[in-house]
C-alpha cells in the first residue's frame, strides 16, 4: 500500500471495529500499524507484536479495545429481567496503562471504545499522565464499518477541558483527509462526547421500539396499514424528523401529549401487547419534574414560576409542565408565591420567551440556559 500522508496511525484492538477501521484508513494512504492480543493478519496494516512496539513510532494511537458486558447482556436473549450493569472497563484500563508506559508527550492517545458518561474523567483519564487523552467514538454499524468510517454522520472529539487545541485540530485535519462526505465536527468535554455517543444509539433503539409498537397495534387491530402510518409520520419534518424538541428544558404539555400517552397505555393493555412504552414515558416526565423541583428548592423555599400555561401565547393549562413542577415543589416543602403574600426567593423561567424583572437578591432558575449569566442565575442541566 502506498503511503501518501505523513501522519502515522496506530490501532490497538483489531476486532470487529478496529480491523475494518484501520484497513479503511490504510486504503486512504496512511501508514497504519496495529496490535491485538489475538493473532491477526492483514495485507494493509502492519501488525505489531506488542503495544510497546506499536507505540514507538506512531503519531496517533487509537484504542479500540472492547468494553463488553458479561455474557447474556448483548440482547440475543432476553435481558430486561437481568440486573442493570455498567460496561466492563478492565481491558481498556490495562491497555491505557501500557500505552502510558511507552508513549511520549508528542504522541496523541485517542480512545474510541464506548463508555458511559462520566467514565473517562472518573476512571480512565487519571491513568494517562504522559500525553493527552482524547475521546473520539465512532457511529458505525457492523457490516458497513469500512464505509461508515469514511462517511460518518459526524466526528465527535472530547477532551478534558472541551476546548479547541492543536491535538484536536490535528485529528480534525486527519478526518478531513480521510472522509469522503465532509462531516460536521462536534467537540466538547469527555462527558459531552460520551453522552453524544450512547444517546445517539439509544435514540435509534427508542425509535425502532416505537415504530414496532405501531406494527404490533396494527397486527391486533386489523384494517390498519402500518406502513402507511409510519411513512406518513416519517414525512413530518417540522416536529418528528427535525431538530424540533431537541432543546432540553421543561417537559411536554398541552391538551394532547400527556393524555394521548395515558390513552395509549390503556390501548397497549387492552390489546394485550405485553409491554407499555408509555408508562416509562409518563414516569420519566414526572420524575424529571420532581428532580427539577428538588434542585430549585436548594436555592430557596418561596418559589415563583413565570407562567402556569403549557406554552407561550396561550392561556391553556391542560397538561401544563409548569403546574406539574409546582406540584412537586409543594410536595417537597416549597411554597408557590406571587410576591405579594411572601417575598420571592427563586423565580423559575418556565418559557424561554418569558420576560420578568427581579432584584439582585432573587435567584433566577433557568432550565433553558439562555438567560444572561450573572451571580444570581442558575442554569439547570449544567
Amino acid at each position: 500500500m502506498n503511503v501518501i500522508y505523513g501522519t502515522k496511525i496506530g490501532f490497538i484492538g483489531l476486532g470487529k471495529l478496529g480491523m475494518p477501521c484501520s484497513e479503511a484508513i490504510a486504503k486512504k494512504g496512511f501508514d497504519v500499524a496495529g496490535y491485538d492480543i489475538k493473532f491477526k493478519t492483514s495485507e494493509l496494516v502492519d501488525i505489531r507484536s506488542s503495544i510497546q512496539d506499536l507505540c514507538r513510532d506512531r503519531d496517533v494511537v487509537f484504542v479500540a479495545t472492547p468494553t463488553p458486558h458479561e455474557d447474556g447482556y448483548d440482547g440475543r436473549e432476553p435481558t430486561s429481567h437481568l440486573p442493570v450493569k455498567d460496561f466492563n472497563y478492565t481491558a481498556v484500563k490495562e491497555v491505557l496503562k501500557e500505552c502510558n508506559r511507552h508513549l511520549k508527550t508528542s504522541q496523541t492517545l485517542v480512545l474510541i471504545s464506548t463508555v458511559l458518561p462520566g467514565t473517562i474523567r472518573r476512571e480512565l483519564s487519571p491513568i494517562v499522565t504522559q500525553t493527552e487523552l482524547l475521546y473520539n467514538p465512532y457511529l458505525i454499524a457492523m457490516g458497513t464499518v469500512s464505509w461508515d468510517i469514511i462517511n460518518p454522520e459526524m466526528i465527535m472529539i472530547g477532551s478534558a477541558e472541551g476546548k479547541a487545541g492543536p491535538r484536536i485540530q490535528m485529528l480534525a485535519d486527519f478526518y478531513n483527509i480521510l472522509c469522503d462526505n465532509s462531516p460536521r465536527l462536534e467537540t466538547g468535554t469527555f462527558e459531552d462526547v460520551e453522552a453524544m455517543k450512547v444517546f445517539f444509539n439509544t435514540f435509534v433503539s427508542t425509535k425502532i421500539a416505537l415504530v414496532n409498537m405501531i406494527q404490533d397495534v396494527g397486527q391486533k387491530l386489523k384494517n390498519m396499514d402500518v406502513d402507511k402510518v409510519t411513512q406518513a409520520l416519517s414525512k413530518c419534518d417540522q416536529k418528528i424528523m427535525s431538530p424540533a424538541y431537541m432543546k432540553p428544558g421543561m417537559g411536554d404539555g398541552g391538551a394532547c401529549h400527556p393524555r394521548d400517552n395515558i390513552a395509549l397505555r390503556w390501548l397497549a393493555k387492552e390489546l394485550n401487547l405485553g409491554y407499555d412504552i408509555f408508562e416509562t414515558v409518563m414516569t420519566a416526565r414526572e420524575k424529571q419534574a420532581e428532580n427539577m423541583a428538588k434542585e430549585i428548592l436548594k436555592h430557596g423555599n418561596n418559589i415563583h414560576c413565570t407562567s402556569d400555561f403549557y406554552k407561550p401565547g396561550t392561556n391553556q393549562v391542560d397538561g401544563s409542565s409548569s403546574l406539574l413542577l409546582q406540584h412537586y415543589i409543594v410536595k417537597h416543602g416549597g411554597q408557590i408565591t406571587n410576591g405579594f403574600d411572601s417575598p420571592i426567593e427563586v423565580i423559575v423561567r418556565i418559557h424561554e420567551s418569558d420576560k420578568f424583572e427581579v432584584d439582585e437578591t432573587t435567584i433566577i432558575f433557568d432550565p433553558w440556559r439562555t438567560y444572561p449569566p450573572g451571580p444570581n442565575v442558575i442554569y439547570y442541566g449544567q
